[in-house]
C-alpha cells in the first residue's frame, strides 16, 4: 500500500476513534450534566409545558398559571396579590429563573420531581402532574405587616414560638412577580434591577443590619446564664456614662435623665441603658457573649427555613471598647429580622428555640404527602428561669418603658426597642427596630415578631423603635392573636 495512503488511513481511523470516545464520554458521563444545564432550553420548555403546581397559604393558592399566546413555552406563572406574598413565594420567570419557594421546589411545582412519577410515567417518560407547596403563613398576619409597613423601607417577621411556624414574612418595597414571569418582560426586570431601593432583596431574611438595642436581650441572657447577675432585679455595677476601656470616650445614653447608673437589668432594658449593657459585655468578655449569641442562631451559615437566611453575625477578635459597642448591638454586630424574631420567640417559649420553618407540607396533585415538616423541634438556649425573668423585663418595657406603642388590651405583651446607627459617623437615617412577643391566655395563641424600619422618610429626631416599628409589631400581634 502506498505510504501516503497508509498514513492517511491511520489518521482517519484515529479521528473515528476520537469521535467514538467523545460520543461515549458524552453519553455515559456527561449526559445528565448536559440535561441539567441551566442553558438547556429543553428544561425550560418542560418546566412550562403544563400549568405549574401552587404555593398555598391557609388553604388557598397564591400562585397560578396562564396559557401563553405563542412560542414553545406553553404556560407562564401568575400571582394572586403578588406584592403581598413576594417575600414568601419569590418568582418563577421563563427568562430569569426562580427564587425562594419557587426555586427550591421548582421540580415539584413543574412535575419533574421523581417522587411524583408512578411506574407507568417512568416507563413512558411522561411528565407527572405537578405538586403543591403548603406554607405556614397566616394571611391575616401577612396582610397586617404589609399594610402597616406601607411605603416604609423595612421588613417584618412573625413566628409561632411553640411550633416555629413562620406566620408572616414581609419586605418592603415589594414587587409583583407576575410582571417578570414571561420572556418579554425585560423592561420590568431592568426597572427592578435599577431601583435604588432594591425591591428584589428579601430584607426579612437576607439583609442583616445592626440590630441596635434589641441585641441587649442576648447580652442580658448571657449575664443571667453566666451568673454575673443573679436576677433582672439585682443592681449592676454600671457607671453613667460608661468610660470605654482604654479610651477617653464615654458611652452615653439616649436620655440623660434616665435612671441608668448602676441600674438593674430590668431598668436597663426599660430605659435601654447603653452604659449597663456596654459594661456587661466587657465584664462577660466577647467569648461568652458570642457563645450566647450563637445559641440563639447568630454565626449560623446555613439557616434554612427552607429559604436560606443570610448569616447574622456576632464578630470575634474585638478589643474591649468594641466589645462594649457590641453589647448594644453596634460595631460589627448584624442581624436579620428573622434572627431577632428568633430571640423573642425563644424567650416566649421558656428558653427553647423551635426551629423556624415556612413550609408545612409538600404534596402531589392529589394531596398525598411527599414531605412534611414537623412543628416544635426545639433546642434549649437558656434556662426557663432566665427566660421567665427576661419576659418579665420585656413586659416592663411595654407597660412602663420605651415600648408602650405595642400594648394590646387583654394580652401579655413584652418587647424591646432598638435604634441602630447607620452610615459612617451615623450619617444616614438610623434603623428603627422592635421585637416582641404576645400571649393571649384565654385562647392560648402566641406570637413573636421583629420589625425593622430602615427608612420611613421621617426626620432623624422622630426615628425610634417605639415610634416607627412598635405600632407595626402591634398590628401583627393583634392579627396573630385574632383580636
Amino acid at each position: 500500500m502506498n505510504k501516503t495512503i497508509r498514513h492517511t488511513s491511520v489518521f482517519c481511523l484515529l479521528l473515528v476513534l476520537a469521535l467514538l470516545v467523545r460520543a461515549t464520554w458524552l453519553q455515559a458521563y456527561q449526559a445528565q450534566a448536559l440535561a441539567d444545564d441551566e442553558h438547556n432550553r429543553r428544561n425550560t420548555i418542560a418546566q412550562y409545558a403544563q400549568p405549574l403546581g401552587d404555593i398555598i397559604v391557609a388553604g388557598n393558592p397564591v400562585t397560578g398559571s396562564k396559557r401563553t399566546t405563542g412560542g414553545d413555552l406553553a404556560y407562564k406563572r401568575t400571582y394572586t396579590q403578588g406584592e403581598l406574598y413576594a417575600a414568601v413565594t419569590g418568582y418563577s420567570s421563563q427568562a430569569y429563573g426562580a427564587t425562594q419557594l419557587e426555586g427550591i421546589y421548582s421540580h415539584v411545582l413543574d412535575g419533574t420531581d421523581d417522587r411524583l412519577k408512578n411506574p407507568m410515567d417512568v416507563v413512558t417518560g411522561k411528565q407527572a402532574a405537578p405538586g403543591n407547596v403548603l406554607t405556614t403563613i397566616d394571611p391575616d398576619v401577612q396582610k397586617a405587616a404589609y399594610e402597616a409597613l406601607g411605603d416604609d423601607k423595612g421588613a417584618a417577621v412573625a413566628i409561632d414560638p411553640k411550633t416555629g411556624q413562620i406566620l408572616g414574612v414581609v419586605s418592603t418595597p415589594s414587587y409583583d412577580p407576575s410582571k417578570i414571569s414571561g420572556t418579554a418582560d425585560g423592561d420590568a426586570w431592568k426597572k427592578l434591577l435599577d431601583d435604588k431601593e432594591k425591591p428584589l432583596v428579601n430584607r426579612a431574611l437576607r439583609q442583616p443590619l445592626a440590630p441596635g438595642s434589641t441585641f441587649k436581650l442576648v447580652v442580658a441572657a448571657a449575664a443571667l446564664e453566666d451568673g454575673l447577675y443573679s436576677s433582672v432585679d439585682e443592681r449592676t455595677d454600671s457607671p453613667n456614662p460608661y468610660p470605654l476601656p482604654g479610651t477617653t470616650t464615654n458611652l452615653e445614653n439616649e436620655s440623660a435623665s434616665a435612671p441608668c447608673e448602676n441600674a438593674t437589668l430590668r431598668t436597663a432594658l426599660q430605659y435601654s441603658c447603653n452604659n449597663v449593657f456596654g459594661k456587661v459585655a466587657v465584664d462577660l468578655g466577647q467569648d461568652k457573649v458570642r457563645a450566647m449569641a450563637e445559641k440563639f442562631g447568630f454565626n449560623t451559615e446555613k439557616l434554612d427555613m427552607p429559604v436560606r437566611a443570610s448569616e447574622s453575625v456576632y464578630p470575634s477578635g474585638m478589643d474591649k471598647p468594641h466589645t462594649a459597642m457590641s453589647g448594644i448591638g453596634q460595631f460589627e454586630v448584624t442581624a436579620t429580622p428573622l434572627q431577632i424574631a428568633m430571640v423573642s420567640a425563644t424567650l416566649a417559649n421558656g428558653g427553647e428555640l423551635a426551629a423556624p420553618h415556612m413550609v408545612s407540607e409538600v404534596t402531589d396533585s392529589k394531596g398525598n404527602t411527599l414531605q412534611d415538616f414537623a412543628d416544635g423541634h426545639t433546642k434549649r438556649v437558656v434556662s426557663q428561669s432566665t427566660a421567665e425573668q427576661l419576659r418579665s423585663a420585656m413586659v416592663t418595657v411595654v407597660e412602663e418603658g420605651t415600648g408602650t406603642n405595642a400594648r394590646i388590651s387583654g394580652a401579655e405583651v413584652g418587647g424591646k426597642t432598638g435604634t441602630a446607627q447607620n452610615g459612617v459617623g451615623n450619617s444616614k437615617s438610623p434603623y428603627a427596630w422592635f421585637t416582641s412577643y404576645a400571649k393571649d391566655k384565654s385562647s392560648g395563641k402566641e406570637v413573636a415578631v421583629a420589625v425593622v424600619v430602615e427608612d420611613s422618610g421621617a426626620a432623624r429626631a422622630e426615628v425610634s423603635g417605639n415610634g416607627l416599628a412598635a405600632p407595626i409589631a402591634q398590628k401583627m400581634m393583634k392579627a396573630a392573636l385574632k383580636r
